[in-house]
């Protein structure tokens, strides 16, 4: 197995457990959580392209990697500014007793 479907494999994986996290946890912190390992499994794609491309000297993985770090931080902390704010008005985190933001 090339170094490459390695990475592939890894970051597979990783957006696996990611979205598994998202999608069945109740929990609004396990959710960001899983949000995040499924950009950090992007970000392992982006680095692992880059450096095996033809190019790897062009610096252009590295750059969408970080713009995308920078995405990312600036997503959680609104993403965690919402919990506490919704924590702080409800009393509660969990997902399915949110429902007062229905319209």
């Amino acid at each position: 197995m090339s170094p490459l479907s390695c990475y592939l494999l890894v970051a597979a994986l990783l957006f696996a457990v990611g979205l598994a996290g998202a999608l069945t946890r109740r929990n609004a912190i396990l959710v960001l959580i899983g949000i995040e390992l499924m950009l950090n499994a992007a970000n392992l794609n982006l680095i692992a392209f880059w450096r095996y491309g033809p190019h790897p000297e062009a610096l252009t993985g590295l750059m969408f990697a970080v713009f995308s770090i920078a995405v990312a931080a600036a997503e959680a902390a609104v993403g965690l500014g919402l919990v506490i704010s919704i924590y702080r008005h409800l009393r509660t985190v969990d997902l399915d007793e949110i429902s007062r933001m229905k319209g």
